[in-house]
């Protein structure tokens, strides 16, 4: 079997499995585009090619994935580069991310920590330190059990043995979830038309010796 073939068959095994996961991707979609259009943020985090992943989607949030729209506050930790350098430095690699948790985050907003193995120190510090504070704390893992997901509230596990067939399939998973959080903006953002007959509110602006006209409110 060739290399692709191998590949392409670990996938394909871990496809109906993930089959699975759109409820929660759906539900975390519609969750995400509250909290973000009411001006909450989301801080995301990885390592390595999870870190990648990460700052991937915090680019789709901050620009747009297909419509154009209003941006959403989403913060990848580990591209702040001279923070991360120096938390790293004073208080050790596994503070990184945790403390720039406990900077930026506010109660209900929503913390998002990507990992194929499901057992960084930096990420599960992160995860406690989100506790704390009072965010909502999700999880791109792995197979589970593993420790952050036991970490976090909740967790999307790739059931996958091959490391890059489960970060392949949490890049569909952030695209997926880019799309619900635009289609529940869509959602709530869809204007309802008057019904037939209703009478429009408005209020009377009189202009000097000029007559009444009706400005709606």
């Amino acid at each position: 079997m060739s290399l692709l073939d191998a590949h392409l068959a670990h996938l394909t095994a871990a496809l109906p499995p993930f089959r699975r996961c759109e409820p929660l991707l759906n539900r975390w979609g519609a969750a995400l585009a509250r909290r973000l259009t009411d001006g909450g943020r989301l801080l995301v985090a990885g390592n390595g090619g999870s870190a990648a992943e990460a700052q991937h989607l915090t680019a789709e949030l901050v620009g747009k994935l297909r419509d154009d729209r209003q941006p959403l506050s989403a913060i990848a930790l580990h591209a702040e580069t001279s923070a991360l350098t120096a938390i790293g430095n004073d208080y050790g690699y596994e503070e990184v991310f945790a403390r720039q948790v406990r900077a930026h985050g506010r109660p209900d907003d929503v913390l998002l920590l990507l990992s194929t193995s499901g057992g960084s120190g930096n990420l599960l510090a992160a995860a406690r330190a989100g506790r704390e504070v009072g965010l909502r704390c999700w999880a791109f893992t792995g197979p589970v059990p593993n420790p952050l997901a036991e970490a976090c509230h909740e967790v999307l596990a790739v059931d996958s043995p091959d490391t890059q067939v489960v970060q392949e399939l949490h890049l569909v998973s952030s695209h997926l979830l880019c799309e619900y959080v635009e289609q529940a903006m869509a959602d709530q953002l869809t204007p309802v038309a008057p019904a037939a007959g209703a009478v429009r509110a408005g209020v009377e602006v009189v202009l000097d010796g000029g007559a009444a006209r009706p400005v709606q409110a």
